[in-house]
């Protein structure tokens, strides 16, 4: 993690897992449609992180998918902050560039370069294993950014809780899934999927400078 020096500004993202279901429309965006469909990926633990793909019409007519396909992708991390009242206040996804079937195996690698835009979280587990949850604000054309949750642990946790606001930040990880259980008015309940990145390493803006994804 880089600390005195000019914020870099880095997303990218490659994936290679099993279509979950079929894509289907989800908004168009001057005039060019764009559908989404979730991607499963394993990990190494047998179980999988299923991350939400939005991908142009265009790319879909090129590569079309059916539930059950093995496919890769690149593309970048994408936030929107869901205002309806239904379902998670921040939905992430994946923006694919690239799409192609595929016979690799499993991947699930981010790179992400940006500004820490909220004080870091650090606490730690009931067995002591530290933890820091950090927003990392990531800039994109047209003055937009997106605000993508990043979660650390150990000595990489212990380094991120050093971070001020506005300090820069680069870390490579992999886009991870996790259900919980949202209390609703009364006694309803209703089960959720959060997403988040987990930090694997830091890393530095050089590294990104020939980023093949």
């Amino acid at each position: 993690m880089e600390l005195n020096r000019k914020p870099f500004h880095h997303n990218r993202a490659v994936l290679c897992g099993r279509v979950a279901a079929a894509p289907v429309p989800s908004h168009t965006n001057h005039s060019q449609l764009f559908c989404r469909f979730p991607l499963s990926v394993p990990r190494l633990s047998g179980q999988c992180d299923v991350v939400n793909i939005i991908a142009p019409q265009t790319l879909l007519d090129a590569h079309p998918l059916c539930e059950g396909e093995w496919v890769s992708l690149t593309g970048q991390l994408r936030s929107y902050n869901n205002k309806s009242g239904v379902g998670p206040r921040l939905i992430i996804s994946v923006l694919a560039r690239t799409l192609v079937p595929s016979e690799d195996e499993a991947c699930n690698v981010v790179r992400l370069a940006g500004t820490v835009c909220k004080t870091p979280t650090f606490r730690r587990t009931p067995l002591g294993r530290e933890i820091c949850d950090v927003i990392l604000a990531v800039n994109r054309r047209y003055g937009r950014a997106d605000y993508l949750p990043c979660i650390s642990w150990g000595a990489v946790a212990e380094q991120t809780a050093l971070l001020d606001v506005g300090a820069p930040m680069a870390l490579e990880g992999r886009i991870q899934s996790r259900t919980y259980t949202k209390s609703l008015s009364g006694s309803q309940t209703e089960q959720r999927t959060a997403y988040e990145v987990s930090v694997m390493r830091p890393a530095s803006p050089e590294e990104f400078s020939c980023d093949i994804f």
